[in-house]
């Protein structure tokens, strides 16, 4: 029985499942998601969240600490310059877990981790870039609001169609 043991050992000896992690963290970093099972995700991000949070102060010691863990020059350089300015003001939770099914072979279940501020399919950045939805209710409520001159705008733009609705009426019983 596996009472009160906190890590996932991922069926491998601690050395292959250290070397396992570092490199799943240096792609994390790089490609900024990546696919996976559940459970090595679930490892990986308590792997990863305490480098991303070391990287938010650039020191030499931060540095060599988070190269100890990757063992990846690129990987440290690319997350100290790109990736740590922008989860600076972000108080933990760098990543996201989205499970995509299941593995066709084994019936793994699969997922997508990534890092939550790079996400420019969905969420802020997205919406930000779709353009507003245009409804048509509120536009006379707007214009009766604007004083008399708008009312009367308002009341001259109710009659219209109604008269034209009465010109089609009349076409259609010819």
């Amino acid at each position: 029985m596996r009472h009160g043991r906190k890590i996932n050992h991922l069926s491998r000896r601690s050395e292959h499942r250290a070397a396992l992690l570092s490199n799943m963290a240096c792609s994390l970093i790089e490609h900024k998601r990546i696919n996976t099972t559940l459970a090595k995700a679930k490892a990986l991000r308590k792997y990863v969240e305490p480098l991303l949070t070391k990287s938010k102060t650039d020191s030499t010691h931060n540095r060599r600490t988070v190269f100890s863990y990757l063992k990846s020059k690129e990987a440290v350089s690319e997350l100290f310059r790109d990736v740590a300015p922008k989860i600076a003001d972000r108080p933990g939770g760098y990543t996201r877990i989205i499970k995509t099914g299941y593995r066709l072979g084994d019936d793994a279940e699969m997922c997508l981790i990534e890092l939550v501020d790079f996400n420019t399919i969905y969420g802020n950045a997205a919406e930000a870039a779709a353009p507003k939805k245009r409804t048509r209710r509120g536009g006379a409520a707007k214009k009766k609001s604007e004083g008399a001159e708008g009312s009367d705008a308002a009341e001259e733009a109710a009659e219209k169609p109604k008269a034209t609705r009465k010109k089609k009426s009349d076409d259609a019983a010819e």
